[in-house]
């Protein structure tokens, strides 16, 4: 479905942050990746949805296609009625509107009635804490149902391609593991395709079936998530889980050969 060949990304025609990021999508699947704070997971996703050159940044080299169609161009209006919808990072609900406001606000870019308000419904039945506050400032929300808002948002686009940036950052581990239930059950009954940025690897190489790792704007790593939840490095370094319990004295040693390994 998506299929990312060879971007770079250049913020203020000086700073390189993607260095040749490829990575595939397939329908109805869901797809992790990976990697430590600043690796450029964020800007991935940015590149995907358009917003990037609205930050000073371009592509000055490789290709996006969605569906077989071409998007590096694209404005992210027309990325999201192709398909693609974005949860950022951090939530950004609009607090000063209503849960009921930001939710139709998803929908900005469909005229069908009856479909949006089939998918209001929808989204009411998979949150339906939203439901019972539909009249309540987003800004009354708890961290949590903030993040099931944003979601919710992002679905009322009737999205073939979601895409969520840390959708666990800053919540508590039971209200994590009910909004991965939701994605799950959202990829499964409605077929949608899910590509998750996160740093909580356990749980993201759990819920994909395919992962990459990103390490300074390059990806580094990538199989089946099975594979992955064997791969030494990934389980001494993402994972927190090591063998030998005398490698812990050696992080920094071990942290320079797998950069060396990885990068080579």
């Amino acid at each position: 479905m998506l299929k990312v060949n060879n971007i770079q990304v250049v913020y203020n025609k000086v700073i390189m942050v993607l260095k040749g990021i490829s990575l595939e999508v397939p329908e109805n699947k869901v797809v992790a990746l990976l990697g430590a704070n600043a690796a450029g997971k964020t800007t991935t996703l940015k590149a995907i949805s358009g917003i990037v050159k609205f930050q000073n940044g371009e592509l000055p080299e490789g290709d996006i296609r969605f569906n077989d169609q071409p998007i590096a161009d694209k404005d992210p209006d027309a990325i999201v009625r192709m398909g693609i919808s974005m949860v950022p990072e951090g939530r950004r609900v609009f607090d000063d509107l209503t849960v009921e406001e930001n939710l139709w606000i998803g929908a900005h870019t469909r005229r069908d009635r009856a479909g949006m308000q089939r998918d209001f419904d929808s989204v009411a039945s998979y949150f339906p804490i939203l439901r019972s506050r539909a009249r309540q400032l987003s800004l009354l929300l708890s961290g949590g149902e903030q993040q099931m808002l944003a979601i919710g948002r992002a679905l009322m686009s009737r999205p073939k391609l979601l895409m969520l940036d840390e959708p666990s950052l800053g919540l508590a581990p039971l209200l994590v593991k009910e909004i991965f239930g939701i994605l799950r059950r959202i990829n499964t009954e409605s077929g949608t395709s899910i590509l998750l940025v996160e740093q909580n690897a356990f749980a993201a190489l759990h819920f994909a079936v395919y992962g990459y790792i990103m390490e300074n704007g390059r990806i580094v790593l990538d199989g089946p998530t099975e594979k992955l939840l064997q791969n030494e490095d990934v389980k001494e370094f993402y994972l927190g889980v090591s063998a030998d319990a005398e490698k812990k004295s050696y992080a920094n040693v071990k942290h320079y050969k797998r950069r060396k390994r990885w990068l080579s």
